[in-house]
């Protein structure tokens, strides 16, 4: 059953640990069926409750699942892997549009900005029990989330996105708890929903955003809390439109209960209008990251939400961190407000390298999605073969494994850095790599 690969451990922790270490190194392979409680008890000479307690942790930590009957096995994409490794190695020469990332020429130069805030905080040094948000960041982002529609809610700041979504997870939710996710998703959302000890449930999304009968269903079968991409939807490039907005909020208000979390990475970088969902449930946050427009490495977004939630972040994050720097926060706050960045240009810039790739694979009979945001999504009948095949002609794409829970296979393109003649180049490839029109019936 586990090859060459023997369980060891006397305690519960002890056999916990030794089935983690295996699947990290990659002994024990995902999918990879355990003994049954009572045999490995046995092999080990430990009381089978000890074997339970064991197998629980692992579960707890996203390592394992268990289908009753049907055993113990290690998860498709277990948490102590991520699916960062369900990707390509690019050669030298090989042309990577499958990382995600922004175009650095369309950053702001952060050094002006980092100069005054340092310049600033020598004239007046942060100390132990000053404020934790910026009042001049606090005041440039909620004078923005008001414009959006966002209602009003006290602030917190967060080392980006995923920062935000874990701390309001983590201050609602209890381990077993369901969260609904989008698939496809956000590839880092679909590990740290397991790692958490909760159980993901996908709701299928299309260009205007998560499908209302998906959301309906989701719900109905009790799914605690919901997770949305307003815009830039990754890796499908979805944004919520107007119509699909009010259809949702109108589901919601059946399940007033639910925790709703939002999040609008895409801030910036996007020229279709934000439609939030936050107010539609009792509790709710609304994480708006500063990554994509301004540089990866900043690591800082805005949340807000009802009272009680944001108030359970800071809590916590005070018995942590304390507080996100306020160099970082002051730096941040001058190139929101005194930037040269010209975002809406930033954003139809984007629009325009989207477009054309979108463009040019029709033109090829090739079908893809994306509304809005850096990525393309392309469906194919064999994310591995086209994967091979673009990656022998010079490309590497992302494989859509790292994004999907039950959906059709396809790949991911960023088209961010992307010329108009590599465009060109790019879309024969892609269609050489899918071979003749007719094969194509999964478009």
């Amino acid at each position: 059953m586990l090859g060459e690969y023997r369980i060891e451990g006397r305690r519960a922790a002890e056999i916990a640990a030794s089935v983690e270490r295996a699947v990290g190194a990659g002994h024990l392979e995902p999918g990879q069926l355990l003994p049954p409680m009572r045999e490995l008890a046995v092999d080990l000479g430990v009381n089978p409750n000890t074997v339970a307690a064991a197998y629980r942790v692992l579960r707890e930590r996203g390592v394992i699942e268990t289908a009753g009957r049907r055993g113990s096995r290690v998860r498709p994409v277990p948490a102590t892997t991520g699916r960062d490794r369900i990707g390509v190695d690019v050669p030298e020469g090989v042309r990577d549009v499958s990382a995600g990332n922004p175009d650095p020429a369309l950053l702001p130069a952060l050094a002006p900005a980092f100069a005054a805030a340092a310049a600033e905080g020598d004239r007046d040094p942060v100390l132990y029990g000053d404020v934790a948000v910026d009042p001049r960041l606090a005041r440039a982002a909620r004078a923005e989330l008001d414009a959006d529609g966002v209602p009003e809610g006290p602030l917190a700041v967060v080392t980006g996105s995923l920062d935000g979504v874990e701390r309001v997870l983590t201050a609602h939710l209890r381990q077993g708890d369901t969260v609904a996710v989008e698939d496809p998703g956000w590839a880092r959302t679909l590990d740290l929903v397991p790692a958490l000890g909760l159980r993901t449930v996908p709701m299928g999304v299309d260009d205007e955003g998560p499908r209302v009968d998906a959301v309906r269903r989701v719900l109905a079968d009790g799914a605690r809390a919901l997770l949305v991409t307003d815009r830039a939807q990754n890796p499908t490039g979805a944004a919520l439109s107007a119509p699909r907005a009010r259809a949702l909020r109108a589901v919601l208000a059946g399940h007033p209960e639910t925790l709703l979390v939002e999040d609008d990475h895409g801030h910036g970088i996007v020229d279709l209008p934000l439609h939030p969902l936050a107010g539609a449930t009792r509790h709710w946050a609304f994480v708006r990251s500063v990554a994509k427009a301004y540089g990866p490495d900043l690591r800082l977004a805005v949340l807000t939400g009802d009272q009680v939630t944001v108030d359970r972040v800071r809590g916590r994050q005070r018995l942590g961190p304390g507080w996100v720097s306020l160099l970082v926060q002051r730096a941040v706050a001058r190139l929101w407000t005194e930037s040269a960045l010209d975002t809406g240009a930033v954003a139809a810039e984007y629009s325009r390298r989207r477009d054309l790739l979108i463009g040019a694979l029709a033109e090829r009979g090739v079908a893809a999605r994306g509304r809005s945001g850096m990525n393309v999504w392309v469906p194919v009948p064999d994310e591995t073969g086209v994967v091979a095949r673009l990656l022998h002609a010079g490309w590497a794409v992302a494989p859509g494994a790292r994004f999907r829970l039950h959906e059709p296979p396809g790949v991911r393109i960023t088209v961010s850095a992307l010329s108009e003649e590599e465009t060109e180049r790019l879309a024969d490839a892609v269609a050489a790599a899918l071979g003749p029109a007719p094969e194509r019936s999964y478009v």
